[in-house]
């Protein structure tokens, strides 16, 4: 069980960029970064032994970087402007 936020991390990113390849790029990325985000949830909450994999270098380190991603990919997808007809 010390890999299941890991494990449930990469299928949330996975499930994302089959979104992205079927053209629904949208809303794969946003469930990319959403997904960035709830790692750093889980990285700030859970304790080290718990989060195995995720738990990089200090807490405070990895949850910024998750953050940072995660609002990042997010931005960047809602900034994009959707075409006209």
């Amino acid at each position: 069980m010390r890999e299941a936020a890991l494990t449930l991390a990469l299928v949330g990113v996975g499930a994302g960029l089959v979104m992205v390849e079927r053209e629904r790029w949208r809303t794969g990325l946003f469930g990319v970064g959403t997904v960035l985000l709830v790692m750093a949830l889980a990285r700030l909450v859970l304790p080290a032994r718990r989060v195995g994999a995720l738990a990089v270098r200090g807490r405070l380190f990895d949850v910024v970087a998750l953050l940072a991603f995660g609002g990042g990919v997010i931005g960047l997808t809602l900034t994009v402007p959707i075409p006209g007809p």
